[in-house]
């Protein structure tokens, strides 16, 4: 127990458990065995959790939900074991409305700046992204995965061993087994030429790297073909430099390019 942090009178921290600098714990929490809360951590409300959870720097679980409803009933959190909770995370306790408890299994990855909302239930192995933002009463079924940057809209469920692709906006249940996201409609619109010239890009190079995007995007040719058409200039000495590593990149490309 780190002396700066703060624990109320009434909670219940077992003596194996590690509460690093400036954590505060309220009354009514109850922490499992061999928990760790790394830092500025605040645990709040009728917070019950398991064993092996670990907590970083400036989570807040338990916390008041955002629901305008809300009247300071005691509500609760529930979590289970061996949960990695990381940084900012925030996790709503339930309303009176919506059950009274929010819920999140064993296992479970919950990257930074995640919120799960009042009334929420996370099964087991579940994989929560950066900033994956869950309303209230949201329902992740066991070792479904939602990416980063993904929210989903309240009383939604996402079904077991669903994946859920990054930037996706879930506004309707989710299949189980399912892959689920977006369209990827990405262009490269030309070259950045305000930025180039700002940057001290001559006019020769500016000219030279719109002759290689032309290529690239204007041309009948699949990238290989214009990748070879590009380096073949290059050779010439047609094309200098900044051209070179345009072409290298995307000789280098193992995911593909977005043109």
């Amino acid at each position: 127990m780190h002396p700066t942090a703060i624990v109320e009178p009434g909670a219940q921290v077992p003596a194996s458990c590690t509460v690093g600098p400036y954590c505060t714990i309220g009354p009514n929490v109850v922490l499992g065995e061999e928990c760790e809360l790394v830092s500025h951590v605040v645990l709040d409300g009728h917070l019950t959790m398991g064993r092996n959870n670990r907590v970083f720097s400036f989570a807040c679980l338990g916390v008041a939900p955002q629901d305008l409803k809300y009247k300071g009933e005691p509500t609760a959190l529930m979590i289970g074991d061996r949960n990695d909770i990381r940084e900012y995370v925030t996790i709503s306790r339930g309303t009176t409305g919506g059950g009274g408890t929010t819920r999140v299994g064993s296992g479970c990855l919950i990257m930074a700046y995640t919120h799960i909302g009042h009334d929420s239930v996370i099964g087991d192995g579940v994989i929560l992204a950066n900033a994956a933002t869950l309303a209230g009463h949201v329902t992740v079924e066991d070792y479904a995965t939602v990416g980063a940057l993904n929210p989903v809209h309240q009383f939604c469920t996402i079904g077991k061993y669903a994946y859920v692709g990054g930037g996706t906006t879930i506004t309707q249940d989710v299949l189980p087994y399912s892959l689920t996201s977006i369209e990827r409609n990405n262009h490269a619109y030309g070259i950045n030429k305000v930025g180039l010239e700002r940057k001290g890009f001559t006019p020769e190079e500016i000219k030279q790297l719109r002759a290689a995007y032309r290529l690239l995007q204007a041309s009948k040719l699949n990238v290989s073909e214009a990748l070879a058409a590009i380096q073949e200039k290059v050779a010439s000495g047609e094309f200098g430099e900044r051209v070179a590593y345009l072409a290298d990149f995307i000789a280098k490309s193992e995911r593909g390019i977005i043109k």
